[in-house]
């Protein structure tokens, strides 16, 4: 193998051992990480079984609940049917709720209204003489529909104990087949709430009964009923219940309490009522994260000792191949190097003339590099430039820095001027240690630098008219009031409103009301012939004119120009009576920056109180404010 290949295969053994190093400690953390990934993915599977068992078995409690009070509504309507809403048959009817024991703790009463509503008898021990309950939703859909099957209500709050309840009713009917009232039984919200308390779900869990369309029955976290009757149709689960399955695994983010959510939800088969079990995402992972938090700790702490390992080895073999490559410099190879390196390389003696200079010398600057040698290193520099660089050098042959960065202007052979960015590092003689010269290593930033000139540009301008922006106006109207508060000269600024903006982008779009501002940015350009003034826009369809050492009479004139020049093009503006073309409302103010406690903002105020006077005024027109301060021995514009 040829001495060189030797030498790159030995500089890059760090690079790959620095490589297999980090390969080796990623690797390990990447199967720890996954084999957690698997074990929460674990964790949550098995909360998704334990939720769906629970799920069902809730849902068969619910259902064995409502058919109990099904199958009681059946027999209480064959009863009113059978014996009518006379007198003497409603106190049988009365005296048998009376004697019957139900079971209470699920079965709250049972109830019996007529045709109007009017409570004829109840298990309940209240005096229910006038109460009425026409109003109530499940009545009047029984007298509304001929349905005679049961119907689940949403809950209410019962009028004979105050608490919340769930009600199923059945319409019985007069021998004609008409209506002629409700059979309803309750049951206690409370009776599922307490239910559900039994399982042991997590101290976030939580156990939901509700109904097919989305109406919350009854909540295991629900002490003071505040959930009770909550319309959750819009939540994901039931806008997508359609596309669903009758019970499956369901995550979410609870528009309840905000928690992130394990649930299974189960859609009964008998009635429109429906499940939902769920966990606390963080209930579940908490074993899980603590068990995990402690092995992945384990297993970092074994990474790191690698890796620390391995740092140390990389960089004892990295001192080595630093070593040898000084060796290699010593022995003559910084001219190879030099030579095949694409910027430009130049050695520079203290005398600062050209000692060595690499080949992209002809291609970066124009100049064969034999032409360059014994010449000054500094003479293609810009003179602007040349101090600064001068200083540089100077400091590095004085030994105040080892190493310096400079960007400056040269002159190239064929090129007007380039912009070369220089990297300097003084050299040392071998013997003696004393600083002999310096390297300089240069590369073209001419591309660059138009790109960060341009960059700049940008930021000062506003995009869609091309003039100067907010931002740049304000630097620029702190400068010249400073500069006219120093020179004692006038300094004058416009504010330039479009009359019915809003009117106008309202009738002919958007797209006609940029070309609008765009026009008008135009001609405000052309009022700026001097080079301190500034045409801007100030904001929205207002623009500003700066005009440094100009007078309130030749603010009045510039202001006049634009307003006439805007009505002489004639945009049509049919909502802006009466011209019927595009006009503009300007506010002058021309003050002299005085030693007292005014700043730039009050020249701008005063120019905005005026163009708000030209507003009120009629529009189409210029009004300067009449704030002009004196100033000793100022000169007019």
């Amino acid at each position: 193998m040829p001495s060189s290949r030797r030498e790159v295969e030995k500089a890059r053994f760090p690079f790959w051992a620095a490589a297999f190093v980090a390969l080796a400690c990623v690797a390990i953390l990447a199967l720890s990480g996954w084999r957690e990934w698997e074990s929460r993915q674990v964790e949550l599977r098995n909360a998704e079984v334990d939720m769906a068992n629970l799920a069902q078995s809730l849902t068969q409690h619910a259902e064995d609940t409502f058919e109990l009070a099904d199958t009681i509504l059946a027999g209480m309507v064959d009863r009113m049917e059978v014996g009518g809403t006379s007198p003497a048959a409603v106190a049988t009817i009365q005296s048998f709720l009376q004697a019957r024991k139900y079971n209470r703790q699920r079965i709250r009463g049972i109830f019996v209204y007529d045709e109007t509503g009017r409570w004829l008898a109840t298990t309940e021990e209240v005096d229910f003489a006038g109460l009425n309950n026409s109003d109530r939703d499940y009545f009047q859909r029984h007298r509304a529909l001929a349905d005679r099957g049961t119907l689940l209500g949403r809950p209410v709050k019962s009028r004979s104990g105050g608490q919340w309840i769930i009600t199923a009713s059945r319409r019985f009917n007069h021998p004609d087949g008409s209506f002629a009232g409700v059979v309803l039984t309750s049951v206690d919200v409370a009776y599922f709430t307490q239910f559900y308390r039994r399982f042991d779900i997590g101290p976030n869990g939580a156990v939901s009964l509700l109904t097919a369309d989305g109406i919350m029955l009854a909540r295991s976290r629900d002490d003071d009923g505040a959930y009770v009757g909550r319309d959750m149709s819009g939540s994901p689960l039931f806008r997508t219940m359609g596309e669903r399955p009758d019970a499956g695994a369901y995550y979410f983010k609870s528009p309840l309490d905000g928690q992130k959510r394990l649930s299974f939800y189960q859609k009964s088969s008998r009635y429109p009522i429906l499940v939902l079990a769920t966990k606390a995402q963080s209930d579940v992972l908490a074993p899980w994260g603590r068990q995990a938090f402690m092995r992945f700790g384990i297993v970092t702490g074994l990474t790191l000792s690698i890796a620390l390992i391995g740092f140390f080895l990389v960089r004892y073999l990295s001192k080595g191949q630093r070593m040898a490559a000084a060796l290699v410099a010593k022995e003559g190879d910084f001219r190879l190097i030099a030579e095949q390196c694409s910027d430009i390389v130049m050695r520079v003696g203290l005398d600062e003339r050209i000692l060595y200079a690499s080949p992209s010398c002809a291609r970066i600057l124009g100049w064969d590099p034999v032409r360059l040698l014994g010449t000054s290193a500094l003479a293609g520099v810009n003179p602007e430039d040349r101090p600064r660089l001068e200083q540089v050098v100077a400091a590095l042959k004085a030994g105040e820095a080892e190493e310096a960065r400079i960007i400056y202007r040269a002159n190239h052979r064929q090129k007007m001027e380039i912009w070369v960015e220089t990297a300097l590092r003084v050299t040392r003689s071998s013997e003696t240690q004393e600083i002999d010269g310096v390297v300089a290593i240069s590369r073209d930033m001419t591309e660059q630098k138009d790109l960060q000139d341009k960059l700049a540009a940008l930021a000062t301008s506003d995009g869609l008219t091309g003039i100067a922006n907010r931002r740049h106006f304000d630097d620029c109207l702190a400068e010249e009031w400073a500069r006219a508060k120093r020179d004692g000269t006038p300094l004058s600024l416009l504010l330039v409103g479009v009359d019915h903006f809003k009117k106008f982008n309202d009738q002919y779009g958007h797209q006609a009301g940029d070309a609008c501002l765009r026009v008008l940015a135009r001609m405000l350009a052309a009022q700026v012939r001097r080079p301190a003034d500034l045409a801007a826009r100030y904001g929205g369809e207002e623009f500003a004119l700066l005009l440094p050492n100009t007078d309130a009479e030749g603010c009045e004139l510039v202001g006049e120009n634009v307003r006439r020049a805007l009505g002489d093009l004639g945009m049509l503006h049919a909502l802006n009576p009466p011209s019927k073309i595009v006009t503009v409302s300007l506010g002058g103010a021309a003050n002299m920056p005085s030693q007292g406690a005014m700043d730039c903002g009050s020249l701008v105020a005063a120019a905005d109180r005026a163009l708000y006077a030209a507003k009120d005024s009629g529009r189409d027109r210029l009004v300067m404010s009449g704030q002009v301060v004196a100033w000793p021995g100022a000169r007019s514009a």
